[in-house]
């Protein structure tokens, strides 16, 4: 049974709480999330509404630019939802240069609403990590970028949204 808290969407299962979470950037690739959180799930695509993909901030651990969910109405970005053991929480936040309540972090996490699917309206509550946005930041490198087309070919994201991806500049 799932239930809604202020932070997170969970479920218990036989007394181990499992959580939703909304990958946008290279967390998409499948073979990275499953290093990250082993017991990670697809559950869906899904769009996050009124926000764009950026590369506001350096990746402290890549050294390029790193994605970031931008506000800007009318603007979707898509990703992937994925169903995950709470106590792998703390690795993936270690991933994303998130420490709760810590200074200089990359991101922050908080809890959002995504749309699930090309058509569904009705919206799920899932933590993502929204970019602490840097001065003047790099371009991405080629390999981070290909980890994000990778993953969202791999989920069959729509056509025209690859098309987007497939134009980000990368650094030389």
């Amino acid at each position: 049974m799932w239930h809604s808290e202020p932070r997170a969407l969970y479920k218990e299962e036989e007394h181990v709480k499992l959580m939703l979470y909304f990958a946008y950037g290279s967390n998409m690739n499948w073979p990275q999330m499953q290093r990250r959180c082993p017991s990670a799930r697809f559950i869906t695509i899904a769009r996050l509404k009124d926000h764009k993909l950026g590369f506001p901030l350096k990746s402290k651990s890549r050294g390029c630019g790193a994605a970031g969910a931008l506000p800007e109405l009318e603007e979707t970005i898509w990703g992937v939802v994925y169903e995950i053991d709470e106590r792998e929480i703390e690795p993936l936040d270690r991933a994303e240069d998130y420490v709760p309540g810590g200074e200089g972090n990359n991101y922050r996490r908080e809890e959002s609403l995504v749309y699930p699917g090309r058509d569904r309206e009705k919206p799920l509550a899932v933590s993502l990590y929204f970019p602490e946005v840097q001065a003047d930041p790099p371009l991405p490198s080629a390999a981070y970028k290909r980890l994000i087309m990778d993953g969202a070919k791999f989920w069959g994201l729509p056509e025209e949204y690859l098309c987007g991806l497939e134009a980000i500049k990368v650094a030389p």
